[in-house]
């Protein structure tokens, strides 16, 4: 008996990328046995009624969660459906700082980091921006803790462009994080499925210190050494992703160093310099972890 599943992205993202996305598990899921149906979070999915989940979804075998919307996600599993990726994984990758703290203290190599403290009125106590240039040095990573595709992290040069910041950012949930010079410009991302890499590439920039291909990086094939290897399919195991984009920077010998990690990673341009079928990888192993 063929396997019936649902993708819900969100109602407000629409760029290309999502919907290639979606087109591309389609024809894979298609390709075997599959069929998959495209809703938007927007419509009113599952909701709370007389204190008890209400689900409004046709009846499926596997729901494959493309938004990072945690409080649908947390109800839709209280309706009784599997989630791929899982609402717990979705809100720790969500929140990037929330991602270095559950790995933190489990051998996970990572720049040094400052949680921003929370600014409900006014402005911070001085002496805050001071204590983070003494510990992490200029320049200085910012990074909002949530974001996507690299357009909310940023570079303070100096004292004077860090207080900008600060100011900009005081009411959002933001981080300060230690620049890594060796990895200026360049990162490797490994997708993760099942908790074996499958598949990887370089991205590399000559015009930016982030290396994203949405801000004009390109993609470059990448044989990562083991090491890498071992971080992804460690730290994607650890936060509990069926499926995820793993981003390492370089460290100064070479070694690698957690950047962030994308649970619902945009898998074309890894698939065009890698030859490999993200998109069938990851029908596969979603099918196989549905029950006969």
């Amino acid at each position: 008996m063929s396997k019936k599943g649902i993708v819900i992205i969100n109602a407000t993202y629409t760029a290309p990328a999502v919907t290639g996305q979606v087109e591309r598990l389609s024809a894979e899921f298609a390709a075997r046995g599959a069929e998959l149906v495209c809703i938007r979070n927007s419509s009113l999915p599952v909701w709370l009624e007389e204190g008890r989940v209400r689900c409004d979804l046709p009846p499926c075998d596997f729901v494959l969660y493309l938004d990072k919307d945690k409080h649908i996600a947390r109800m839709l599993e209280a309706a009784g459906l599997r989630l791929f990726n899982s609402a717990a994984a979705i809100e720790l990758c969500d929140d990037k700082l929330l991602t270095m703290i559950a790995l933190a203290d489990r051998g996970i190599p990572m720049p040094d980091t400052i949680s921003s403290p929370l600014c409900y009125r006014g402005e911070y106590q001085p002496g805050f921006l001071d204590a983070v240039a003494a510990k992490l040095g200029f320049p200085v990573v910012i990074k909002e803790c949530f974001g996507s595709l690299g357009r909310q992290v940023y570079l303070a040069q100096n004292m004077d462009e860090l207080r900008g910041f600060q100011k900009r950012l005081k009411a959002l949930p933001h981080l300060y994080q230690k620049f890594i010079a060796s990895s200026c410009g360049k990162d490797a991302r490994l997708i993760v499925v099942g908790g074996k890499v499958v598949a990887a590439m370089q991205r590399v920039s000559e015009e930016d210190f982030r290396s994203n291909i949405e801000l004009g990086g390109r993609a470059e094939a990448f044989e990562p050494p083991r090491a890498f290897i071992e971080l992804a399919e460690t730290s994607a195991q650890m936060l509990g992703l069926d499926y995820c984009g793993v981003d390492l920077l370089f460290g100064s010998e070479g070694q690698p160093l957690l950047c962030e990690v994308n649970s619902n990673a945009f898998f074309r341009g890894i698939e065009s310099v890698s030859g490999v079928n993200v998109g069938g990888a990851y029908a596969d192993y979603v099918l196989k972890s549905l029950p006969l």
